[in-house]
């Protein structure tokens, strides 16, 4: 019997495989994160397994991909459900940068910290929103919304086994490897030849809308192997010739503690692609479109950490405007030694990270009656909180990196609401709140240690 844990560790490891085949530069990307992973490990095996035991590191990926509709979402939410992973978080991409990204997103994962101590596999997947107006008048999004309706991206085989996965919460073998590979073959790159008059029309707009509404398929957009030194990985990466694109995204590198999230990534290559043209003929040709992508992961924030990082990523922002990516880093790295808490314990007591609990040692007489103090007395001992989930500026940064054109949006018109309730809508299932994930867990974790230690829950944990 394959539980979810063995059938979400068993695709990951299925499509990492099927995406190093179709994308070898991915190989590249994995072997030099664990080359670099390694070499830390050996350095600081202490700061190494800080933020996960370097086995969960080493085994870490997450993927990306697009869907059309909203009931092309309530399917693949259903294939996730299998794999033990549920929609966390509402991303909206359309009004990060200045290109035209006119999509949402949310992200499938597990959601216990048992279940990412197993296998945190992620999947980042967005849908297009085809009546926002600033992308797509009124006859375009009818002919958009007539070729999405009219493909279908997950058969019913695969879909009635996922159904069964879910409730019975795994597959016998035989179904489970019939599974894994019908699920793999959803998301491999399609040799169906590409209408390139109607490509054409899309990518226009966006690079992104066409990837999705131009095709007859879906495909897995990139993959993300976890990396202990972004920075050294992406020296790595440029000696072996590969071409990164020109930034890191997120915060920058610097003597503090690491929180939320950097992710950069290698160019999308160009792969051969068959178009049929208007004649009916095929045409052979090349679109560039995926590529590969790798994470460092830091602490995860509360929302007064997380408005502290919106705000000076805005002064960064602005600061470094018409700036090349080393003047931009160089400004980052000013604004966060003069903003950031220096360490664990400066974030702990400014109540900006989230961190786990532990029970420590009895002190002599009463214990203090804050978190902070009792961590500092040594009765509770503080772990940070992994960062499980995605920055959705970053997202759109690394996305609009790796477009061959920047598209083009009206914003003098409205946009359409999309939001979190949208989301669960679509796909019939709650859509968690990645902050409330995080508190539960650290709340939970307190709790615990008290009881243990037989001493009253601090003040913190009952608001």
């Amino acid at each position: 019997m394959f539980s979810t844990h063995d059938l979400r560790a068993g695709f990951a490891r299925s499509l990492s495989a099927m995406y190093g085949t179709e994308v070898p530069a991915y190989n590249t990307l994995v072997d030099v994160s664990t080359a670099v992973n390694a070499d830390v490990l050996a350095a600081d095996p202490v700061r190494a397994e800080r933020l996960g035991r370097i086995d969960r590191v080493t085994a870490e990926r997450h993927g990306a991909i697009r869907v059309g509709t909203a009931a092309e979402l309530r399917q693949v939410a259903q294939i996730f459900a299998a794999l033990g992973m549920e929609p966390v978080g509402f991303y909206d991409l359309r009004g990060t940068e200045a290109t035209s990204l006119p999509i949402v997103s949310t992200a499938f994962r597990p959601i216990s910290a048992e279940a990412l101590a197993i296998n945190p596999f992620r999947v980042f997947t967005s849908v297009l929103v085809t009546d926002d107006r600033r992308y797509f008048d009124a006859g375009l999004q009818s002919e958009l919304d007539a070729f999405l309706a009219g493909r279908t991206l997950f058969g019913d085989d695969v879909l009635t086994l996922a159904e069964r996965a879910e409730a019975d919460g795994g597959l016998p073998d035989a179904l489970a490897q019939e599974f894994l590979r019908l699920a793999t073959a959803c998301f491999e790159l399609s040799p169906e030849p590409v209408d390139r008059a109607w490509y054409g029309r899309l990518a226009a707009i966006s690079g992104v809308a066409a990837d999705i509404g131009g095709v007859p398929t879906t495909h897995i957009n990139h993959l993300t192997p976890r990396v202990l030194d972004i920075d050294d990985l992406y020296r790595r990466m440029t000696e072996r010739g590969i071409t990164m694109i020109d930034e890191i995204q997120g915060p920058p590198r610097w003597d503090g503690p690491d929180v939320l999230l950097r992710q950069t990534s290698f160019k999308a290559l160009a792969e051969p692609r068959r178009f049929r043209e208007a004649d009916g003929s095929i045409s052979e040709g090349a679109l560039s479109v995926r590529f590969g992508e790798v994470e460092q992961r830091g602490i995860a924030l509360t929302p007064a950490g997380r408005d502290r990082y919106d705000r000076l990523i805005a002064e960064i922002d602005q600061r470094s405007a018409g700036l090349g990516a080393a003047d931009r880093d160089a400004i980052k790295v000013e604004v966060w030694h003069r903003e950031w808490p220096a360490d664990e314990a400066g974030l702990l007591a400014s109540g900006e990270g989230f961190f786990e609990f532990s029970a420590g040692r009895r002190g002599p007489g009463d214990p203090p009656t804050s978190l902070a103090g009792l961590v500092a007395d040594g009765w509770l001992v503080a772990t940070p909180i992994v960062y499980e989930d995605f920055l959705p500026r970053s997202a759109a940064g690394i996305f609009a990196s790796n477009l061959d054109n920047q598209g083009r949006r009206d914003s003098s018109l409205e946009g359409s609401t999309r939001d979190a309730d949208w989301i669960a809508e679509a796909v019939g299932r709650t859509v968690h709140d990645p902050s409330r994930l995080y508190a539960e867990q650290s709340r939970a974790s307190v709790v615990s240690a008290c009881v243990q230690l037989r001493i009253p829950t601090p003040l913190e944990v009952h608001r």
